[in-house]
């Protein structure tokens, strides 16, 4: 059973803490690590009834605040048999083609059957351990609904050569969106920093404070439906959460099937498309975003590696039926 804590109000002598030093102080019994990662996992922590999800922000006098403390979940995630598709491996890192639907690493509403899960039983012990017990080996991450590259670490001297990597942003990241509308200019950057949305704590957006600076380029590949649908090419400079989702959507061009951040079905979208179209388009089950180039120096030897994936099959039969119209 959850267990759901109710602190006393902050007192004004407590304002200006940290929020998770003060959670710390009022729960003993947690560890600060504990309750920080509770707080970014985000629903757990409440101030006023609205979830947050920063651990870093302070408290202010008055404040009323609420954390929900889930069962306990095993200290390490299981080794499940999970089918790969492994594009390359070696003994310091494997690169994979991560079908959509596939959760990266274990979380609350994910506790398995994850793609760390599958690693664990693919890999034994010989995965990173810096991610931390609940993400060994991952150094960057792919939506669950997103499909594509992703590569993962075996050793630390892996996992920290592709971290530098990509904080660097020297990472070659390209991706194919199908987006609503004709997408115009046909090709441009996409500028504005991402942070957590002020409306909607559990969604990221392009805010004018606070956030972290993050740029998009991208091209038209072509347009689909008569200009209904674009399918375009993205390429990632920075690397913040949920980047191109929020980019597009900021731009009018959410995705295809993104429920999240807009890309479901609006009359004005569809209401030029046959009845076909429209059933097709409101019925894509996720985001229609792939990750089709992945491109890193290899952490021991240097030698560029680049691995590139073509979209996968629902993708390309809804791109095949849009080119028809």
């Amino acid at each position: 059973m959850t267990d759901l804590r109710t602190l006393p109000p902050v007192a004004p002598e407590e304002s200006g803490q940290r929020f998770d030093r003060w959670l710390s102080a009022q729960l003993p019994d947690l560890s600060r690590t504990r309750i920080k990662v509770l707080i970014e996992e985000g629903g757990a922590a409440l101030v006023n009834g609205a979830p947050v999800t920063d651990a870093s922000s302070k408290v202010k006098a008055g404040m009323e605040i609420s954390l929900t403390i889930p069962d306990s979940a095993p200290p390490t995630p299981l080794a499940q048999e999970i089918p790969l598709d492994i594009l390359y491996e070696d003994s310091d890192l494997i690169v994979l083609n991560k079908p959509a639907g596939l959760v990266v690493h274990p979380a609350p509403g994910s506790p398995d059957q994850t793609l760390v899960n599958a690693l664990l039983a693919h890999c034994g012990n010989d995965l990173s351990g810096i991610g931390g017990v609940k993400r060994p080996g991952i150094v960057h991450r792919l939506d669950k609904d997103t499909s594509g590259v992703i590569v993962v670490a075996k050793n630390d001297l892996a996992h920290h050569g592709l971290a530098k990597q990509f904080e660097d942003h020297s990472i070659d990241r390209a991706y194919v969106a199908l987006v609503w509308g004709n997408l115009l200019p046909t090709s441009g950057e996409i500028e504005g920093a991402i942070g957590r949305s002020p409306s909607n704590r559990k969604k990221m957006a392009v805010v004018s404070g606070g956030g972290k600076y993050a740029l998009t380029r991208y091209r038209v590949l072509r347009p689909l439906a008569g200009g209904a649908v674009t399918m375009v090419e993205c390429r990632l400079a920075t690397g913040r959460t949920h980047q191109i989702r929020v980019h597009l959507t900021a731009k009018g061009h959410p995705l295809i099937g993104d429920a999240t951040y807009g890309g479901g079905a609006k009359a004005a979208r569809i209401k030029t498309l046959p009845a076909p179209a429209k059933e097709r388009l409101i019925g894509f089950h996720r985001q229609a975003l792939h990750a089709t180039i992945l491109g890193f120096l290899h952490p021991r030897t240097g030698q560029h590696l680049s691995f590139e994936q073509q979209i996968p099959r629902d993708l390309a039969d809804l791109i095949t039926f849009l080119e028809s119209l």
